[in-house]
């Protein structure tokens, strides 16, 4: 058993406490948020997830949350970073709360210690923003005073299917003492295969390489389904077809906009290292282009509905469903449905909100409440509660015309009923 602290418990932080902890560990919980320290140490979830609130009642107080590092730090044998890693508005990345992590860590941290950074970071982050925190408190990590290594985080917040005990991970260490270390230790709780590289560096370019592909992916899908609209071809029926060859296609699906906390800003991350070096990322940056445009086409695609029936989207009642950048959880970071919503108020539409799992940002209580209140719909987030409702709803509501961002309706039935319909890529 070791001692291990978390830094962090947000969506990654929080999972791998709780696996810690089961796996019989001695877990610590260290963040600066004392909401989030007082539920985890009340067994609540400060996240909406069955999975991880059903983890902290039956590990029932094993995990110790404190906003106070001498508690946790100085007694640990492993600290892992766990703490978010955004852009700034300006798409550069923000590595401010990994240097803060860094810093404090430096302050307490023994000697002989594993200091894992799971945050995503573009390659050299380790090298030359964190050791240098570290040689600050005379810790020379290439002398393995404290054993650094990366192991870029894997979670899908949602996702039943590949919950974190069970995805193979990839660690780098500063040293080769450092990822043999950091490679036990995951072996140690993780049921999966976890493959060590040769270099930090390598570790810290997995993340950003897996990210970058399903960014450039859905850019290029997103871009089909806008010339397939033109030509009068259903994108769905495209990837179904495409998906029956058995090698060298992966189906990735258009949508309304990318969001989430690693695909919408990771490539950012690619981009700058890449500039810092010299070199020009213009496929990366064509393809964050596209997908950031994706909430503007979706309210293209109303507005071209509202012409045919000689209606404006000024002052056009509108209910968009969802806020969360993904179904079924409440994660709104990076979410498309701000910049949807934004672009329709900007437009002097009168805009009515619901989301089932985000209550604070909806500004009506219930979907019954939204349906009557609007004449137009767009949906931005396929939340069961969504993909499940009575669609008669609508017609009893007279809701005119519907903009499917997640291709996730019948519209078929819809269409059926005399509601004009129209997804992305879908008609």
């Amino acid at each position: 058993m070791k001692s291990v602290t978390i830094i962090g418990l947000g969506y990654v932080g929080l999972p791998l406490a709780c696996l810690c902890a089961e796996k019989g560990h001695k877990v610590h919980g260290f963040d600066v948020d004392k909401g989030k320290v007082d539920s985890v140490n009340r067994n609540t979830s400060p996240i909406e997830d069955e999975y991880l609130a059903n983890k902290l009642k039956y590990l029932n107080n094993k995990i110790h949350a404190t906003t106070e590092p001498n508690e946790c730090i100085p007694n640990s044998d492993v600290v892992i970073v766990c703490v978010p890693t955004p852009v700034d508005r300006n798409n550069s990345p923000d590595l401010t709360a990994v240097m803060n992590a860094a810093s404090t860590v430096s302050k307490f941290i023994k000697h002989g210690t594993l200091l894992v950074i799971e945050s995503t970071i573009y390659p050299g982050t380790i090298e030359e923003v964190v050791l240098p925190i570290l040689q600050k408190q005379k810790i020379d990590a290439r002398r393995n005073d404290v054993l650094v290594a990366h192991c870029p985080e894997r979670i899908d917040p949602g996702n039943r299917k590949w919950t974190i005990d069970i995805l193979p991970r990839v660690v780098g260490g500063v040293t080769k003492e450092s990822s043999k270390a950091a490679a036990e230790f995951y072996r140690s709780i993780l049921s999966a295969e976890v493959l060590e590289l040769s270099s930090v560096k390598a570790a810290e370019a997995t993340k950003i390489m897996e990210n970058t592909f399903r960014d450039v992916n859905i850019a290029f899908v997103n871009e089909m389904a806008q010339s397939f609209d033109k030509a009068g071809i259903d994108i769905l029926e495209v990837i179904k077809g495409a998906s029956t060859k058995p090698f060298a296609f992966m189906p990735h699906y258009p949508g309304a906009g990318v969001g989430g906390h690693c695909i919408a800003q990771d490539p950012y991350y690619m981009i700058e290292r890449g500039r810092q070096l010299g070199f020009n990322h213009e496929f990366l940056m064509l393809a964050r282009k596209i997908n950031n445009n994706m909430p503007h086409y979706t309210v293209e695609l109303l507005e071209n509905e509202l012409k045919k029936i000689k209606k404006s989207v000024k002052g056009a009642k509108v209910g968009v469903l969802g806020l969360a950048y993904k179904g079924n959880v409440d994660d709104i970071r990076e979410s498309p449905a701000f910049e949807v919503i934004n672009i329709l108020n900007t437009k002097g539409a009168d805009v009515f909100i619901f989301d089932p799992h985000v209550k604070a940002g909806s500004n009506v209580k219930d979907l019954d409440e939204l349906l009557n209140k609007s004449d137009y719909l767009v949906l931005v987030t396929d939340h069961r509660e969504f993909k499940s409702v009575d669609l008669e709803k609508l017609k009893k509501h007279k809701i005119l015309v519907v903009i499917d961002g997640r291709n996730c309706l019948d519209k078929e039935k819809i269409k059926s009923m005399g509601i004009a319909y129209h997804g992305i890529g879908r008609f």
